[in-house]
């Protein structure tokens, strides 16, 4: 499996509206193109996107095209949920093909499972890398329900930030065995760094572990970044953007590097285990 960037940008916001701190919708293609020069700028090589995120395999496809860096990214894109009915192996295989297409590739260095219930059909995504249509497959987590079975497997991604500790176990596991990988939801979707006013009040209860993470003298956004940073193991960090400003603000973060050892330890501590209604996404009242 290739190596990928420490930092990764991710594309959701390319295809849809995504996030709760979001108020500038769908990115313009116009920028789409600033936001990729500026992440090769920075040394960022890596993009995460999935066929279920709209636009973005097509979006992120006809910009690498057009600024003429196809070679210069490596790109992780995502099966969506299996259909209960019909046949996975052909589902899967027409998934990344379709994926392959929207993005002008022949081979994607890396297929993941956006969904984790259809973790016991990897063999079948295996299959794949043999045919030459990917390198490498995983599987993308949302719960801790299979986290054991997600032990092993070359590359995995899911949600990690200071409020966020379900799978520190894991990270540890996965460090000892030098395997991929890769944090999502730095940010909480937004949550953690959105004006406290514009929290929702349904979140409301996200606000004392704010203040709590504040009290660390680190403005939050830094904070979160360079806490994940300072995870030791084989890791990526994926973050996504609006405006180009923001890639470079997340850039100017990373370039600080991992938090000292003790506040490290320290920001890892202050938070317990939060229930999942405060901390999933999918499980927040809308």
């Amino acid at each position: 499996m290739k190596n990928f960037s420490k930092l990764v940008l991710g594309t959701v916001q390319f295809g849809l509206r995504y996030g709760v701190a979001n108020t500038s919708g769908q990115v313009t293609f116009d920028a789409v193109k600033e936001i990729l020069r500026a992440a090769l700028d920075g040394g960022v090589d890596s993009l995460d996107t999935a066929a279920g995120y709209g636009e973005s395999e097509d979006v992120l496809g006809r910009a690498i095209a057009e600024l003429g860096v196809v070679s210069r990214f490596k790109i992780v894109s995502k099966v969506p949920r299996i259909p209960a009915e019909g046949d996975p192996e052909k589902f899967i295989r027409a998934s990344v093909e379709n994926s392959l297409r929207r993005l002008r590739l022949e081979t994607l260095p890396l297929v993941l499972f956006h969904d984790e219930e259809d973790m016991p059909h990897l063999p079948i995504l295996r299959e794949l890398v043999g045919k030459g249509l990917i390198e490498a497959a995983g599987v993308s987590l949302d719960s801790t329900d299979l986290v054991t079975e997600a032990e092993t497997i070359d590359a995995v991604q899911f949600p990690c930030n200071p409020l966020d500790h379900r799978y520190d176990a894991l990270i540890a596991r996965r460090a000892e065995a030098g395997l991929q990988t890769f944090f999502r939801s730095v940010y909480l979707q937004g949550l953690l760094v959105m004006p406290e006013e514009k929290i929702p009040a349904t979140l409301a209860e996200v606000i004392p572990w704010r203040k709590k993470l504040e009290s660390f003298g680190v403005p939050l956004k830094e904070l979160c970044f360079r806490y994940l940073l300072s995870i030791p193991g084989k890791n990526s960090v994926l973050f996504g953007v609006d405006t180009p400003d923001q890639l470079r603000e997340n850039l100017s973060l990373a370039r600080a590097g991992a938090l000292p050892p003790d506040l490290y330890q320290a920001v890892k501590d202050a938070v317990p285990l939060l229930p999942d209604v405060l901390i999933r996404p999918s499980k927040w009242r809308r």
